[in-house]
């Protein structure tokens, strides 16, 4: 079992740096937790910063942003156990605990981790891998795993630039979103062609992926609606399979 470093035990400084960490509100790499009483949602979050860009995760601070404090020793147990139980490979964490306005506030610090993906567990044994969009967790789907693993290989990406393809960019041109299935259902393709095409666009940048608590979308990415028409097709063109 992975052994992490004790607590480091810090007086808030004078520029008040928790309290200007929680005037950010909760974002990509901030998060509030008032206390915890679940390790394997703690361990969602861990996966999610370590799979994403980073994050701390400060305890004993209500979702309002007000500082309730923390029993330290048995809530950095908790997110011990749910590094080390509830994280596959195991998450690393850095801690601190901070005295503000003579309560305890636990700052956890997770580094983002590279070329590894983390998973943790939705139910007792469904683990999946989670990621961080905005303040919110979310467990990824096919394409965006097929994407990542595409992204990586170091032959390169390679789509094909079939009617199918083309109809996606040109109706994304005019629609902000659209799901798999409804461009499986308009463009008249099975459903794992569509992962296919939507999983290598997003691999070369053209796509982003939308994940929202209702589902997930893809529009087109920020890259592409910034590039000239000539440019996108030079890009495009540079990945199409001979």
């Amino acid at each position: 079992m992975q052994q992490h470093s004790r607590i480091q035990h810090e007086d808030e400084p004078s520029e008040g740096y928790i309290k200007k960490l929680i005037a950010q509100g909760e974002h990509q790499q901030l998060d509030f937790k008032f206390g915890i009483n679940d390790s394997r949602k703690i361990a969602r979050t861990l996966a999610a910063f370590a799979n994403t860009d980073g994050g701390r995760l400060l305890i004993g601070v209500k979702d309002n942003g007000s500082i309730a404090g923390v029993r330290s020793e048995e809530e950095f147990y908790m997110v011990q156990a749910a590094s080390e139980m509830y994280t596959r490979p195991v998450v690393p964490f850095e801690v601190k605990e901070w005295t503000v306005s003579q309560k305890r506030v636990l700052e956890i610090i997770v580094p983002a981790v590279k070329d590894i993906l983390h998973s943790a567990p939705v139910e007792k044994d469904d683990y999946l891998i989670y990621i961080r969009v905005n303040d919110e967790n979310y467990s990824v789907n096919s394409v965006w795993l097929k994407a990542y693993k595409w992204k990586n290989l170091k032959t390169g990406t390679f789509i094909r630039f079939t009617e199918s393809e083309k109809f996606l960019l040109s109706y994304l041109e005019t629609e902000p979103v659209i799901t798999q299935s409804r461009y499986c259902k308009l463009s008249k393709i099975k459903s794992k062609t569509a992962e296919n095409i939507l999983a290598g666009f997003v691999a070369i940048g053209m796509i982003s992926i939308v994940f929202t608590k209702h589902g997930v979308q893809y529009k087109l990415s920020d890259e592409y609606t910034k590039l000239t028409p000539e440019q996108r097709l030079k890009k495009i063109t540079i990945h199409v399979s001979k």
